[in-house]
């Protein structure tokens, strides 16, 4: 069965950490392209963070710019999302998504990917 499975959500203070995992079974990410997604109560699915096949080429929502960073790991078929200092406003479901496309600088737009995960959720509460 092909799927993505995000791991590592919780309850986290405001200015904490957690890394969220993105692995993926029965294919192999390298040639997939991934991108980081969060939807919050009562609001649309937003783009957070996306990363090239290579991890030559990422991009961040301005919101996550200089506390989130995304990595891959190919050699485990695992994409990351480090997450610092987190804020309450942060507090959503994190979805990853798989696709072949390379979508370049639009790459944080919701749409139709190859692959989704379920989610992962994550709180930032005191």
């Amino acid at each position: 069965q092909l799927q993505l499975e995000e791991s590592g959500g919780g309850l986290v203070q405001p200015g904490g950490s957690l890394r969220l995992s993105c692995a993926a079974s029965g294919f192999t990410l390298d040639y997939y392209h991934i991108g980081w997604f969060r939807q919050a109560p009562g609001k649309e699915r937003e783009g957070v963070s996306c990363i090239s096949r290579s991890g030559g080429f990422t991009n961040y929502a301005d919101s996550v710019k200089g506390r989130f960073t995304i990595s891959r790991d190919n050699a485990k078929n695992t994409v990351y999302l480090q997450m610092n200092s987190l804020k309450p406003e942060d507090t959503a479901v994190y979805y990853c998504a798989a696709d072949l496309r390379y979508y370049g600088n639009i790459c944080l737009r919701d749409g139709v990917r190859d692959y989704w995960g379920k989610g992962t959720l994550v709180t930032v509460s005191s």
